[in-house]
């Protein structure tokens, strides 16, 4: 099988690997998480806005976790789903496929539809290989993202493969409000995290419409939630929020960042 090779790597993070595992090591230093979880939901902004979002996501997983990490991003030209064999190439090394798993997801194999520049999918993979380098990946491409659909999809998934708190984590790729004031972004998102607590994504699909939150990955969000539930948790966590105005000083148009931990 071949190697999915970076795309975004000397734009959205650094391609050198000494500067970007000094980057991470940073990220991961300034950041208190959890002893673990069944999964996360992940901003996939440039790490100089969302990299310390992300760090503290990662960092409610048990580090020893040497297991494969179901990653569900949404695709921002809208096809999928899709799932991959291939192999993911980082700056810091090669991150290996599970596979197995891949091709029990019940769900199209597509290298070529994987191989598209993706940042929901790309800007998870050098994460993954610093803070646990022997886990494996599964990417999963989500394209439609309305209730249903979702909810079509994650029991699929739950329903062909073996997915266990023993061995898998979940991670949805997912940003949250976009180009709205800092003081909306807030508001907004905190109203639709809040439909996260019991993982009851009706209640999230709900608030999201209510106030028109443009959450680009809440799809990815809501498999995860109810991939998560099936595996034993019980709610979800908000661990950390932030915005792009946090890094720029720019509060007039911002991107929100959270990181939730289902547990």
């Amino acid at each position: 099988m071949g190697i999915r090779k970076p795309t975004l790597a000397g734009m959205w993070y650094p391609d050198d690997s000494t500067i970007l595992s000094s980057l991470l090591a940073s990220f991961f230093k300034n950041t208190t998480g959890l002893p673990d979880c069944f999964g996360v939901v992940v901003p996939h902004a440039g790490y100089a806005y969302s990299g310390q979002v992300m760090a503290t996501s990662y960092a409610c997983i048990d580090q020893n976790f040497s297991g494969t990490f179901l990653v569900v991003g949404p695709s921002h030209r809208g096809i999928g789903p899709y799932t991959s064999e291939l192999d993911w190439g980082t700056p810091l090394g090669t991150v290996a496929c599970n596979r197995a798993l891949a091709r029990s997801l019940g769900i199209p194999l597509s290298d070529e539809a994987i191989e598209v520049e993706e940042n929901s999918l790309e800007l998870q993979m050098p994460f993954i290989k610093y803070r646990f380098p022997d886990a494996r990946v599964v990417p999963v491409l989500m394209g439609a993202q309305d209730y249903a659909q979702t909810l079509s999809l994650a029991e699929t998934i739950w329903n062909s493969a073996d997915i266990s708190a023993d061995h898998v984590r979940i991670v949805a790729s997912s940003d949250f409000s976009h180009y709205v004031p800092a003081d909306v972004a807030i508001k907004n998102d905190a109203y639709a995290i809040e439909g996260l607590y019991d993982l009851d994504i009706r209640s999230f699909y709900q608030r999201l419409r209510e106030y028109n939150v443009s959450a680009c990955g809440y799809g990815p969000i809501s498999v995860m939630a109810v991939l998560a539930r099936r595996m034993g948790a019980t709610n979800g966590k908000l661990i950390q929020y932030m915005t792009s105005g946090d890094t720029t000083g720019d509060m007039a148009q911002v991107v929100g960042y959270a990181s939730i931990a289902a547990v």
